[in-house]
């Protein structure tokens, strides 16, 4: 999962990018990187945040008044700079892209490219066998007088060969600004606009928010297998979508998208609301009675709001999060992720000793951060805790581009929900229905449908069996001999300590 963006406009776009970026610093905390265009490209790229990769003397050297920009989070290979986005190639023309997503036939591609094409990727991002696949259709094309269709079929081509999830966005140099989406549309993408006095500039970008905070118009959704083409004249093309079924990644809205944007006509903070909502039923059928329904900040927040309201008890924030720290979900180690949990989160004691919590947080992974969670509202004085996940269990790995492609990291997987509470030391665990996320996001608003394959083990791609066994051998190349690592969930047979009275 990570953040793009792209702009066109009549003057230097630099400033919009980062920006922007810095909007989407959410979505990937890696490494960062920016591309523009004028008579050449400019690249600037590095890991770390958006604040550490560019700087004013970086700034002055992105001239352009096309460029685009790219926010990582690592979800395979390693995480070295050199892999940070955009990547470039100048045949035909010269192209800069960034992505969002993750292919999942990368070798049967990779091997194709190299046999039609002689073309070898030098990395293992999919990025490059994206840009790689798209410029060998584009040169087969009347290169001396290139039309928006020639574009669009070299499109089209690519999304046929090249299967999984991906949002794009691609300079080509001289010409104009593309995006295009996978044929199912697993991740977000919208188009906007900003009218100036010198005319109008285009964005493109993953979530709405960055709209807002630029001053831009939402014009609409990059729809699942579209494309958009802006050309030199600021004129925007489109080709029509794939007619295939639809599968949006319900996840966005769960966790990864920020709370001020809209997706597919759906306001994010409304959605996780009707998701608190939802689990009223689940815990009034438990027979647990909170004093009190508090949130795991800041993506539980809008579900604990909705579960307080339906079930009458009150909401309170008791836990105070370091808004200088990253997102835990998205930090690459196990040790790592517990690290910035106990330092990002600071329980109110006041609020919460002696009293029965009932805590909501996104979603349940690999179980030790919500352990973790637990403990530091156990050593704050609470009297019981229950820990409720506005998602349902997480059964199968993400092979979209979310940090949880081996199952051997899925508590849920693995262990039944009584084990599951034994081991993250809670008084009770309550997940979300599938069914009840089925129903609210059921096909409606034009959209089409969701992606759930992480909560039914059902992949809208059809069968991954043989993916599946190439992440889980790339992953532990990757990670060696090393022990506790995060690669597994721990083994939670044993009954945990029942939590001593503060």
């Amino acid at each position: 999962m990570c953040g793009i963006v792209g702009f066109y406009g009549p003057d230097d776009v630099a400033h919009d990018i980062v920006f922007g970026l810095t909007a989407l610093q959410h979505r990937g905390q890696d490494a960062a990187g920016i591309a523009t265009f004028d008579d050449n490209f400019h690249l600037c790229k590095g890991n770390g945040l958006i604040s550490d990769v560019f700087k004013p003397k970086q700034l002055k050297k992105l001239k352009g008044n096309i460029g685009i920009g790219h926010a990582r989070y690592t979800t395979q290979g390693s995480g070295d700079a050199e892999l940070a986005q955009p990547f470039t190639t100048s045949y035909p023309f010269g192209l800069s892209m960034v992505h969002n997503g993750n292919v999942i036939n990368f070798r049967s591609a990779a091997k194709r490219l190299h046999e039609k094409y002689h073309v070898l990727p030098k990395t293992s991002n999919d990025l490059e066998l994206i840009m790689y696949t798209f410029a060998s259709e584009l040169r087969l094309k009347n290169l001396d007088a290139l039309s928006v269709i020639d574009i669009f079929d070299a499109v089209e081509t690519t999304q046929e060969l090249v299967k999984g999830a991906y949002a794009t966005i691609t300079v080509i140099a001289g010409h104009g600004l593309l995006a295009f989406n996978d044929p199912l549309g697993i991740r977000p993408l919208v188009l906007g606009r900003r009218d100036t006095e010198r005319g109008p500039i285009y964005a493109f970008a993953s979530e709405s928010t960055c709209f807002d905070y630029l001053g831009f118009e939402f014009i609409k959704n990059v729809g699942p297998g579209q494309a958009v083409f802006i050309d030199k004249d600021f004129k925007v093309h489109y080709k029509n979508p794939y007619s295939l079924p639809k599968a949006f990644c319900v996840f966005e809205h769960i966790y990864f998208a920020r709370e001020d944007s809209a997706i597919h006509g759906r306001l994010v903070a409304r959605e996780r609301v009707r998701l608190g909502k939802l689990l009223a039923r689940k815990v009034i059928e438990s027979g647990i009675q909170p004093d009190m329904v508090i949130d795991v900040p800041s993506s539980g927040y809008f579900a604990a709001s909705g579960l307080a309201e339906a079930i009458g008890v009150p909401y309170r924030r008791a836990l105070v999060k370091n808004n200088h720290m990253g997102r835990s979900f998205i930090v690459s180690s196990q040790a790592g992720r517990e690290d910035i949990v106990k330092k990002k989160l600071n329980p109110i004691r006041e609020f919460v000793e002696g009293k029965k919590i009932a805590v909501v947080d996104d979603s349940i992974v690999r179980g030790t951060t919500s352990r973790r969670i637990v403990r530091i509202l156990r050593e704050a004085g609470a009297k019981e805790v229950y820990f409720i996940s506005s998602a349902p269990p997480i059964i199968a790995p993400c092979i979209y581009g979310i940090d949880m492609a081996m199952s051997t990291e899925l508590i849920a997987a693995n262990y039944t929900e009584e084990e599951i509470c034994r081991y993250i030391e809670a008084d009770k665990v309550i997940y979300q229905s599938i069914d009840d996320l089925k129903e609210l996001f059921a096909e409606d608003k034009g959209h089409g449908g969701s992606c759930f394959a992480c909560f039914t083990g059902e992949y809208p791609t059809g069968d991954v069996t043989k993916y599946l066994r190439h992440i889980q051998e790339e992953r532990q190349s990757h990670r060696g001999d090393k022990k506790n690592s995060g690669g597994t969930v721990p083994s939670v047979s044993a009954k945990a300590p029942e939590p001593t009275e503060h």
